[in-house]
């Protein structure tokens, strides 16, 4: 055999063996994306044991209507369950709740043609046991209604995509936003008075993995364009669809620039004083996405509030985020402090350092292999 054809031969090989990978690679996608489709098909009553009122219910919303639930009485989980035995029934509290549940359902199947108008919070206000007599002292709340239910926006308002225009100059332009890849922030996220470092990975367009150090280890908090997932030292999850949005929204590098193509409806009205400011507020709604309600200052155009909303069986969990502290960062105006907010708790995050455009890899961003018990 010549020197010619034996390298024919080998190039043959090589090819071949590089088809092969190709294949054990689609392969191994095509398993991974059918295993996820499977799962996100199980029904709550198919992953968890002892389902005896939300069964039907999407498996990955099971958790976040506990949480609802937690947040509307305002306790722990270990009020209804046994810990470490969560499908045991040892507990009066959590036969009660399934009364109570059964009951709130009801409600709404024959009063509201099954629109969740009544909800565990109706009644309790973050409360075991609800208050029948109103209560003078109690201070007014300001409470997260749905976008429909504010008043109707005043004609003296600017249009929606004024706002927009004006939030994207403010932030520097999409010029200047396109041209950052990558973005790495290091700083402080403040929990129960305590601190501790974080560091935030993101690349564009929708990549951002976010590490905080707990004297327990590690907590992570990853979404790479397509997959999210939450991990501490012992344990480690894949994100529910409610999380994997939010997570998405957090993630979007070019979010002043996408906003129009992300929702389809904007609608305008006065917004609330934000640190004695005055701002607009811009509800927008999706047609495969949760809706926000979006708070610009009126003076700056600056994105200041953000409220998010995931949709449970029992009813709506909201986020709050503030934002402050904006500086320019390579042409890009950032907040480099904000703060989360929930009905169960809230942090804040002081960012000291913004580097951007670095190299980050990959596989920052490759999905673990999660081992999830049932």
């Amino acid at each position: 055999m010549t020197a010619h054809a034996r390298l024919l031969v080998r190039l043959g090989a090589i090819s071949m063996s590089v088809v092969l990978m190709c294949a054990a690679e689609r392969l191994k996608a095509q398993a991974e994306a059918a295993k996820s489709k499977t799962e996100e098909a199980q029904t709550a009553e198919q992953k968890f044991k002892n389902i005896q009122v939300l069964k039907g219910i999407p498996a990955d919303e099971l958790i976040p209507s506990m949480q609802f639930i937690s947040a509307s009485l305002g306790v722990e989980c270990e009020f209804c369950h046994v810990q470490h035995a969560m499908d045991k029934d040892d507990k009066k509290p959590k036969l009660t709740a399934r009364k109570m549940i059964t009951m709130m359902m009801q409600i709404d199947a024959n009063n509201f043609k099954n629109e969740r108008e009544v909800t565990c919070y109706t009644c309790h206000r973050g409360s075991v046991h609800p208050v029948g007599t109103p209560i003078l002292s109690a201070e007014n709340t300001r409470a997260l209604h749905a976008p429909e239910e504010e008043a109707a926006p005043s004609t003296a308002l600017p249009s929606a995509q004024a706002i927009l225009d004006k939030y994207l100059a403010a932030v520097g332009g999409a010029a200047a936003l396109q041209k950052i890849k990558t973005r790495v922030q290091t700083g402080s996220i403040e929990v129960a008075d305590k601190k501790y470092p974080i560091e935030i990975y993101s690349q564009a367009p929708d990549k951002r993995v976010s590490i905080s150090h707990l004297p327990s280890g590690p907590s992570v908090t990853a979404f790479n364009g397509e997959a999210g997932w939450l991990s501490t030292p012992n344990a480690i999850r894949r994100m529910s669809s409610a999380e994997q949005e939010a997570a998405r929204i957090d993630a979007e590098l070019y979010f002043p620039l996408q906003l129009p193509q992300l929702y389809q409806e904007f609608e305008v009205g006065s917004g609330e004083v934000i640190d004695g400011k005055a701002t607009y507020l811009v509800s927008v709604k999706g047609n495969d996405t949760p809706g926000l309600r979006l708070y610009f200052e009126q003076a700056s155009g600056l994105l200041v509030r953000l409220i998010r909303f995931a949709e449970t069986p029992l009813g709506r969990n909201p986020t709050e985020i503030d934002y402050a502290d904006f500086r320019v960062a390579d042409g890009v105006k950032l907040s480099y402090r904000w703060t989360l907010a929930r009905p169960n708790g809230r942090f804040t995050i002081q960012i000291d350092a913004v580097k951007q455009n670095l190299p980050l890899g990959e596989g920052r961003f490759v999905t673990p292999s999660i081992q999830e018990e049932h």
